[in-house]
């Protein structure tokens, strides 16, 4: 009975917070850190596969959300440079996984009604084969949807993809294609990954879970740059539900309100000076007269 009343009033919660957020602007783009699915495979005894699992089932209902919601552009940190330090056997397991899913967007018929376009960022030399080839598979398949944009980060650093973009132009100034004058944050933005390709735009929001409050070296220029909002969040991934991706949304929307009043209050306080220092000049010229 005590279940179903809190479901009762979760779904109730879930509702109108969702009908709140549509009165207000949507994030553009959101940035997912997807952290916790060992600690939760392992506060339930599991095996850490099972957490990864878990976790893969909840990135699916997230998209959904997203798409729904109206979000346009999801980059989910899949994994990262650093994830390579684990064991072989969960690198290996892990490389299955994200290949089986990919195989999954691939052929589900929602991919293609909802124009999902399905790009990944990242080092792809060091993917196995078998996980190359999928990926090819579904940026073909998807490369002309324009509704929704699904970046996944794979073997992916922030570092490494300035690193990568800063090289790829030296070589076009070096070789006679770019100028030095040419080089600029615009420029630098589209050397990104995925290169060749459309960069992945700026941030709005990041989302990370399993309780740490920190970026972990993910989309490191387009978070940075564009002062983006963040939301940390005590569930583990494979714990998170609509509501907290709702209550992110909220607090980006939060966020954007006070910076407006804020720009507000600072243009009025210059209009103000303006008009009272117009106001000074006119009363010295009247005692001049």
């Amino acid at each position: 009975m005590k279940n179903r009343i809190f479901s009762i009033f979760y779904s109730e919660y879930e509702r109108r917070l969702g009908i709140k957020i549509q009165n207000s602007e949507i994030p553009h783009h959101i940035a997912v850190i997807m952290d916790g699915n060992r600690r939760y495979a392992g506060q339930l005894g599991k095996t850490r596969s099972f957490g990864h699992s878990m976790g893969a089932e909840v990135t699916e209902k997230v998209i959904e959300w997203c798409y729904e919601i109206g979000v346009k552009q999801l980059t989910l940190y899949a994994f990262s440079t650093e994830n390579f330090r684990r064991s072989e056997e969960e690198v290996d397991g892990l490389f299955n996984l994200i290949n089986e899913k990919f195989l999954k967007i691939y052929s589900d018929p929602r991919t293609h009604e909802k124009e999902t376009q399905v790009r990944v960022i990242g080092d792809r030399s060091k993917l196995p084969a078998f996980l190359n080839e999928s990926i090819e598979k579904i940026e073909k398949a998807t490369e002309n949807y324009r509704k929704f944009y699904l970046n996944v980060a794979i073997a992916y650093g922030g570092r490494q993809d300035i690193i990568q973009a800063v090289c790829d132009i030296a070589d076009c100034i070096s070789s006679g294609k770019l100028s030095l004058e040419e080089v600029d944050e615009n420029l630098i933005s589209r050397h990104l990954y995925p290169a060749p390709g459309v960069s992945v735009p700026n941030v709005d929001l990041v989302i990370r879970t399993g309780g740490d409050e920190r970026i972990s070296n993910f989309l490191p220029w387009q978070a940075n740059g564009s002062e983006c909002a963040t939301y940390f969040c005590a569930p583990f991934w494979p714990e998170f539900r609509k509501i907290d991706l709702l209550r992110s949304i909220r607090v980006y929307q939060a966020r954007k309100s006070e910076k407006k009043q804020e720009h507000s209050y600072r243009v009025s306080k210059v209009v103000n000076f303006l008009e009272i220092r117009n106001h000074g000049e006119k009363r010295e010229e009247v005692g001049q007269l």
